[in-house]
This record gives C-alpha cells, sequence and structure tokens, in this order.
C-alpha cells in the first residue's frame, strides 16, 4: 500500500498471484514442483480479487506443467480470518495454500483474531494493484468531482462499500480519501463486504453510493458500461481506463494494494520449499505474463523469506495507520 498523505504512513505495499497461459518445455515432474492434491484455500467469496488470484494462478500452473489440477475452493468470513484460522489449523500440511492480501491483515486487527499472519508459512507476494472508485451506471455522479462534492456535504447519507473488512485496502482507501478531502473519518458510513462479488451487486442495485476494489476485478464491468469509473487511487493513470488519479482529482494521498500466498504452520524444509519454488515458477511462466497484463495487475514477486519480513512489517503499518485514523 502506497500512501502519501499527512499520514506520511505505510510506504509501498503490493500484490497478488496469478498466472499465464501458453505451453513451456519443462514438465513439473522434471523441475520438481509437482505437488499431488494441492488445493488453494480463497478466504473469502466468489468473484472478489483472492478469488480471480487463486483461480488464475491454479489455471496458468496447470497449463505450464508445473503440476496437475489444483482444487480452488471458498472459505469465507470475517474478513479471511476464518480462513486464516483453518490455514493455522492445518499444521504441517504441505497440499494446503491460501490466496490472500492486505485484507486479511487489516481484518486481523480489526476482529483482534488470536490467529494472525505470523503463524503462517510466506510464500509469496505476487501482485500489486490499485484500487478504483466506481458507481453503477445509473449513478447521478458522472465525475469524481460531483462525488466528492456530495459525500462532503453529508457523509452519513452516501455510503461506501468495500470488499473487505474495516482495516482492509477497500476501507483504507476511503477513508484515505475520506481524510484528504477534509471528511473526518469516523463520519464515514463505510459498508463491508465478504470479497468484490458482494459488493458489485450492491453497486449495481444502488444500494450503495459508490464502491471502492480491485482493479483487476471490475474490469469486464466497467468495459461492458455497467460500471461508471471515476478514479483510481495510485500514483498514476491505470493504461486503457479512462479515469485520474486521485490526486489529479484534488486530493493529496495515494494508495496501491497487494496479494500474495501463504500456507500452514509447521511445513518440513522440503515441503515450503517446494511450494516456493512452485509459484516461482509460475512467476516466470509466459502465463503468468500473460494474466498480469489481462487483470490489470503489477508485478511484485517477493518470495519466502523476504515476503515473511514483508508481512511483519505491514501488520506494523496497518496498527498504525488506523490508529492515526480514529479506527
Amino acid at each position: 500500500m502506497r500512501l502519501r498523505t499527512p499520514l506520511a504512513l505505510l510506504g509501498s505495499a503490493l500484490l497478488v498471484l496469478v498466472g499465464p497461459p501458453l505451453l513451456t518445455t519443462g514438465s513439473g515432474s522434471d523441475t520438481g514442483t509437482q505437488i499431488p492434491g494441492l488445493r488453494f484455500m480463497v478466504p473469502n467469496t466468489p468473484g472478489g480479487g483472492y478469488d480471480i488470484t487463486a483461480r488464475t494462478a491454479a489455471k496458468n500452473a496447470e497449463e505450464a506443467g508445473l503440476t496437475g489440477d489444483i482444487e480452488v475452493f471458498n472459505l469465507p468470513g470475517a474478513g479471511g480470518t476464518v480462513g486464516l484460522t483453518r490455514l493455522v489449523g492445518e499444521r504441517g500440511n504441505g497440499r494446503l495454500a491460501m490466496s490472500m492480501g492486505l485484507g486479511v491483515v487489516g481484518a486481523v486487527h480489526t476482529n483482534k483474531t488470536p490467529r494472525t499472519l505470523a503463524d503462517t508459512t510466506p510464500i509469496a507476494r505476487l501482485t500489486e494493484e490499485q484500487d478504483i472508485v466506481v458507481v453503477g451506471k445509473d449513478s447521478p455522479y458522472k465525475t469524481i468531482q460531483e462525488l466528492l462534492a456530495a459525500w462532503k456535504k453529508d457523509p452519513g447519507k452516501l455510503p461506501v462499500g468495500g470488499g473487505s473488512s474495516p482495516g482492509g485496502p477497500d476501507h483504507l482507501a476511503p477513508m484515505l480519501m475520506a481524510q484528504a478531502a477534509g471528511i473526518a473519518p469516523k463520519d464515514v458510513n463505510y459498508v463491508p463486504f465478504d470479497g468484490g462479488g458482494e459488493l458489485l451487486a450492491s453497486i449495481l442495485g444502488n444500494k450503495v453510493g459508490f464502491g471502492v476494489s480491485g482493479v483487476g476485478e471490475y474490469l469486464d464491468q466497467i468495459k461492458a458500461g455497467e460500471l461508471r469509473l471515476l478514479a483510481v487511487t495510485g500514483p498514476k493513470r491505470v493504461p486503457g481506463l479512462d479515469a485520474p488519479t486521485l490526486r489529479e482529482a484534488g486530493l493529496d494521498t495515494e494508495f496501491t494494494n497487494w496479494r500474495g500466498i501463504v500456507a500452514p504452520p509447521g511445513l518440513s524444509d522440503a515441503e515450503r520449499e517446494k511450494l516456493v519454488g512452485l509459484v516461482t515458477r509460475l512467476h516466470d511462466s509466459p502465463q503468468w505474463r500473460e494474466s498480469l497484463k489481462t487483470h490489470g495487475w503489477n508485478d511484485a514477486f517477493l518470495p519466502g523469506e523476504e515476503f515473511g519480513d514483508f508481512l511483519t512489517a505491514q501488520d506494523e503499518r496497518v496498527g498504525t495507520v488506523l490508529k492515526e485514523l480514529g479506527l
């Protein structure tokens, strides 16, 4: 997550996981990446960023010949901490991994869960992406300036929906927007949804005034004209999308999200190295490269212990930001 606000916290934070589609010459059997029975857990509902990331990664790994069929299943609840608790309970299981990101870091803080990401085995940070500010095609707001004017006038009457629990990216982004716009974060009417799939229905049904989500989650709906894109939250515009940055809109802030993969605790060195090796080969594959382009994800690969250090820093920074925002 990258922020440049009066808070001046949260330096750059980044990422997700996915993979591209062509054929490679090597097979998982000769690269040592085959993990029979491998399962990817998604800790929120279908259609969200974690879900898209996990399913894309599984498909790309299979297409690249890195491993056999990977089962992807959803275990939503409490901003991802239900899945986190399950993952930690699977101690020693080298055939299970979980798609996750900044949202789970925040949910651990706001839900005060006894299980944290420090209890997991870090595999890799995969991607970084910007959040987007969107409304339904029938919304009265045609520009980000019109939306901000209405929001400032009466924050409580313009609910903002996000696909993460308080403390997650879709919550922190509008809170930082509010602060930059002169709106007290405590006055923001934030409505959390368990993933981008649930949020989409509420935006389209005008149940929220606007929504904040990852750029890769709603590209199809934006291109189809079902959603109107008002702004992107990162430091620069997204190629192919006609929308200003928050800074261009007059808000002195920017924000990026990241996603990655963790595994249960208690793995042997061989099991951990095999998972890290699989994801590393996935990252290097043409299939993954193509998927990065398709979903608008930025490559932010960080394997193993480096990802673990990053998770520790993110945990500290999210806690600090929540305190500074009075949340």
